[in-house]
């Protein structure tokens, strides 16, 4: 098999489920916002700020990581900022060949300088509409949805759901929930979920990235996710695989598995058969500790027991990374060629939180035509 380059891989097209908009910002952008605001950064100059990120994420630690958006949420408090975030985010992507992201944010990390909650939907909302008119221009076509996320942490769920739902015809595609996992189970949301399903909205859950098996399990069997933000741990569930520390199964038992291959627990079972997507992030994964490298990424296992697999970038700046250098990345670790990224593109297509019509339409006209000449 001859290698895929990463120049190609930017030409082909991607679809991207999980990527925050506080996590994506250019380096250069955080400087100028930050003077704009009077906010300290640990460094001035736009390259060593970028490489600050990236090492200070690079810890193993999920809260050490979040610590870092401490500097990019700090410079998105006005509309103004907002705006040039989400318009550079869409001209970013569109550049790396995305033609299809979700990108999320939590409108309640923004209310520091006085806009309200809907101003902050608006602002990002503008901000999108704007970069993507632009990539367009410029002959790259791409279409952002919006989740809205609440903090886990934090006691605004219900009202961050119920803004959800009150765009969801204007830009917004579904609700998630982020942060530490430890210590803040998604069943302390109940009523945000619950909310949601009875107003027929989509909606993610973090889960299984730092805590594990039980975080997963309430994810999907308590409050009802649509998709699992990261879900790695679910290998945890799958016999032949050194479960992390600390490890638990909430549901015991196992399932049965074809004739000498692994075996899935109950909840692991549950979760492929019922197509539920894990929106992995590789280099992310790796970040934090949910992995120990690409090369030993469970996305490698989990690709051949065909669970609904998504590629990520989950923080580009905080992980120096792109859709295209994930997929580089996982390319070379794994052997993978153009079939195999045209099956997890069109797995993220499949598990998009816009209109079935309209999710075959970009797969069956964009992604799929693309995909059958560089295959062919």
């Amino acid at each position: 098999m001859v290698a895929i380059s990463y120049p190609d891989i930017v030409k082909a097209p991607k679809a991207l489920l999980h990527d925050h908009l506080d996590g994506g910002l250019r380096p250069a952008t955080v400087v100028e916002l930050a003077d704009a605001v009077g906010h300290e950064l640990p460094e001035r100059d736009p390259q060593r700020l970028g490489q600050w990120f990236v090492a200070a994420a690079d810890s193993g630690s999920l809260e050490r990581y979040l610590e870092t958006f401490a500097h990019t949420v700090a410079v998105m408090q006005t509309e103004a900022g907002l705006h040039r975030v989400a318009r550079e985010c869409a001209l970013d992507l569109a550049a790396d060949g995305v033609v299809y992201a979700e990108v999320r944010y939590a409108p309640e990390q923004h209310l520091e300088r006085g806009l309200s909650l809907e101003q902050v939907v608006e602002a990002v909302r503008a901000g999108f509409e704007d970069g993507a008119a632009e990539a367009a221009a410029q002959g790259r076509q791409i279409r952002i949805g919006t989740l809205l996320t609440a903090m886990r942490h934090a006691a605004r769920s219900q009202e961050i759901a119920e803004l959800a739902v009150r765009y969801r015809d204007s830009g917004v595609v579904g609700f998630d929930i982020a942060g530490a996992e430890a210590g803040f189970p998604p069943t302390r949301h109940l009523d945000a979920f619950e909310y949601l399903q009875r107003e027929n909205a989509h909606f993610t859950i973090h889960a299984g990235e730092a805590f594990g098996l039980p975080s997963i399990w309430q994810a999907i069997q308590w409050c009802g996710a649509d998709r699992l933000g990261h879900g790695v741990r679910i290998v945890d569930d799958i016999t032949g695989h050194v479960p992390s520390a600390g490890s638990t199964t909430p549901t015991g038992g196992s399932a049965s598995a074809p004739p000498g291959g692994p075996v899935l627990g109950r909840l692991a079972a549950y979760v492929r058969d019922k197509r539920i997507p894990l929106e992995l992030c590789p280099s992310s994964n790796v970040q934090t500790g949910a992995a120990p490298s690409i090369a030993e990424h469970p996305i490698g296992l989990l690709h051949d027991l065909r669970f609904r697999v998504t590629v990520n970038t989950d923080n580009r700046l905080m992980s120096g990374t792109s859709m295209s250098r994930e997929l580089t990345l996982l390319t070379e670790a794994f052997g993978w060629g153009w079939s195999e990224l045209q099956w997890l593109t069109i797995n993220a297509m499949k598990s998009a939180f816009i209109p079935y019509d309209e999710r075959l339409a970009i797969i069956n006209e964009t992604i799929k035509p693309a995909y059958a000449k560089l295959i062919a």
